[in-house]
């Protein structure tokens, strides 16, 4: 009785250690699947201009002009073209990451049109600051060279 008394015991600290073990697991997985990706199609609604680290204007995109954003899990390109008169053609193609805390963005671009060139050859990167990343938008803030916020492209997903 008491070797019956003693495997049951045992059989319950295991199965009770075995539940916590998945419960945790099915809480990882949770997260990881809530988790919020910029993998997708994202247009251009707005931008903002910043003063003191405030929105200082807003500007919304005329319909004359358009630009997208793609990223898949690794990559990113983007286009902007202007619909109406002159234009340049501005596009831009590499890599991006962002971070785990999901408030930075890095991309590193390959290469671009020709104007984009210029940028991409002098910077390398471009790091923003990410902002109210959701499932159908975000914002990326550009950071000057003392931390401050520069401007921002407020996105909405197409895709």
């Amino acid at each position: 009785m008491k070797t019956k008394a003693i495997l049951l015991l045992v059989f319950i600290l295991l199965t009770s250690f075995q539940d916590k073990d998945m419960a945790r697991n099915d809480l990882k997985n949770k997260d990881a699947d809530t988790k919020l990706k910029l993998e997708g199609a994202w247009e251009l609604i707005s931008r903002y201009n910043y003063k003191g680290n405030e929105v200082a204007d807003t500007f919304y995109v005329a319909e004359s002009y358009r630009q997208v954003k793609i990223y898949t899990a690794t990559k990113v390109m983007w286009s902007r073209k202007l619909l109406t008169g002159d234009s340049t053609e501005w596009f831009g193609y590499g890599t991006y990451k962002l971070n785990a805390s999901q408030d930075t963005l890095t991309e590193v671009l390959d290469y671009g049109s020709h104007i984009m060139s210029v940028y991409i050859e002098d910077l390398g990167k471009f790091v923003m600051e990410i902002q109210d990343l959701k499932k159908n938008s975000y914002t990326q803030i550009e950071i000057d060279g003392d931390g401050n916020r520069v401007i921002s492209e407020n996105y909405t997903r197409i895709e």
